[in-house]
């Protein structure tokens, strides 16, 4: 899979994620927060499979030289 979302992107989602995550356990204890898995593993990955659905991505792309 080629990677599709940039740095800032993946580390806003592996933020969210986290946080989402950290709800179940300190938070209100519903299964809400497991919905955090979703961007903490495309954050982890780099790659979102909506993006690659509509054909975005917020990566640089290299350039051979």
């Amino acid at each position: 899979m080629p990677r599709n979302e940039g740095w800032i992107d993946r580390a806003l989602r592996i933020i969210a994620g986290l946080v989402l995550i950290s709800l179940v356990f300190v938070g209100p204890a519903t299964l809400w927060g497991w919905i955090g898995l979703v961007p903490l593993l495309t954050g982890v990955f780099g790659f979102c499979p909506i993006y690659a659905l509509f054909g975005l991505r917020t990566c640089p792309v290299s350039r051979p030289s």
